[in-house]
């Protein structure tokens, strides 16, 4: 039986790892000019860690986990997020005492148990932003800031960013338990999952897609949060508001949104896409106070981003962006001295930044042109008993039809030239 990747992953190849390779080369280069510094925590935690940061009564933990009980009788999951892992990191290694306000950032695979479907897989990867030790909504409108700055060098245009304020410990509590009570009053139109989420977490009710759900949170008398809202968090989120304006960010206060993690407080956002359809969510974030407190540490603000990447590769992809370089060179032996003379010349294109394929076979020049058709490659370069006589190389452009026999300096300068000229 032949033997397929699993469901809910894929190989990525040929031309669309260039559009990764952008993308990560986009984020790197923007988290550097931010000063946020790369952070690389493990690809599995303790389950423990998500049970208690991400929230027992979350989909993630209750559906979605890889979780699975190790050689030590120990239970391991695979991360379905990055923002655990690294608060959990920055208490393990005593930030909070010796460098108490960081800025770091991750790129890598995630994990959840997901019906697979377009720019949703069950490995799937994200770009993260994790502020610790910043209590100031100047940190969540950097933060927003960093991740608009991202999408509009990608090119992505409609861009739309939904805005909240969840509260704090102070005035949450008192929206959890009006909401409580209005849910109770429509019980009986809830789906079985609100049903459950309504006794567990009322909050995590607003997370349901199922329409009859919906009617309800559009009813005119539910309880909107920002009605709830404590003065502290009036004038965070007025003063986040007053930033993004400054910065030119544009955005809509959504007051049903609540992000689908329990350790968010106060700011909570969404940017979407409206071409990407009924899943036009491209990443999101929000401010999570309480979390290092939640596993074990003292009280540190915290703010984040992440977005997921391959939601991002599939706009990329449709925009036609960005165009793979495709110069080539194609280094063609004709014999064994003719690899070895090859083999001595590609160390010398690779200084010059020239870039070049070697094939290790010494065959026919038709099949070493036919080779190089398939690849796309316009010159070939080749190296047989000839070009040793005339200590040089033969240079044959695929698409004139044109072979000269150069120097070996002669060759470098023309290819410089050609690959300038691409």
């Amino acid at each position: 039986m032949e033997i397929k990747a699993p469901r809910g992953t894929r190989d990525i190849l040929g031309e669309e790892v260039v559009l990764w390779q952008h993308l990560e080369e986009v984020v790197r280069r923007n988290a550097h000019l931010f000063g946020y510094e790369e952070i690389r925590t493990p690809v599995f935690e303790h389950t423990e860690l998500f049970t208690r940061g991400v929230g027992e009564e979350t989909d993630i933990v209750q559906k979605e986990m890889y979780t699975f009980t190790d050689k030590g009788g120990r239970s391991i999951t695979l991360r379905p997020e990055g923002t655990a892992p690294v608060v959990r990191a920055y208490l393990e290694h005593g930030f909070f005492v010796r460098d108490p306000r960081v800025r770091w950032y991750y790129l890598g695979p995630m994990f959840r148990y997901e019906r697979p479907q377009a720019g949703r897989m069950r490995q799937f990867h994200q770009f993260g932003f994790e502020a610790l030790g910043f209590q100031d909504p100047a940190c969540d409108a950097e933060i927003i800031l960093l991740a608009w700055t991202i999408y509009r060098e990608l090119g992505l245009s409609d861009l739309s960013l939904e805005l909240n304020s969840i509260g704090c410990s102070l005035c949450k509590p008192h929206y959890v338990q009006r909401l409580r009570e209005y849910l109770e009053s429509r019980k009986d139109v809830l789906c079985e999952n609100c049903k459950r989420r309504l006794v567990e977490n009322p909050l995590r009710v607003l997370d349901c897609k199922n329409e009859t759900c919906q009617m309800v949170f559009r009813e005119a008398s539910f309880p909107n949060i920002q009605d709830f809202l404590c003065a502290e968090c009036r004038r965070h989120e007025e003063r986040l508001f007053s930033l993004l304006k400054r910065l030119g960010i544009p955005f809509v206060v959504n007051p049903r949104l609540v992000r689908g993690l329990d350790y968010y407080t106060r700011t909570v956002f969404e940017v979407k896409v409206r071409a990407l359809g009924a899943q036009d969510a491209i990443g999101g974030g929000g401010r999570y106070d309480g979390l290092a407190r939640v596993l074990g540490g003292p009280e540190v603000p915290g703010v984040g981003f992440a977005a997921g990447m391959e939601r991002i590769v599939l706009l990329l992809e449709r925009s036609g962006f960005p165009r793979k370089d495709t110069f080539r060179v194609y280094l063609a032996p004709q014999d064994e001295e003719g690899e070895k003379d090859l083999l001595a010349l590609s160390q010398v294109l690779h200084e010059a930044g020239i870039p070049f394929c070697l094939d290790f076979a010494s065959k026919s020049l038709r099949y070493h042109l036919k080779r190089a058709q398939k690849m796309g490659v316009r010159f070939v370069v080749i190296a047989g008993e000839e070009e040793r006589k005339n200590e040089g190389f033969s240079l044959k452009d695929l698409v004139s039809g044109e072979q000269m026999l150069l120097s070996r300096e002669e060759l470098l300068g023309r290819l410089r030239k050609e690959r300038k000229a691409c």
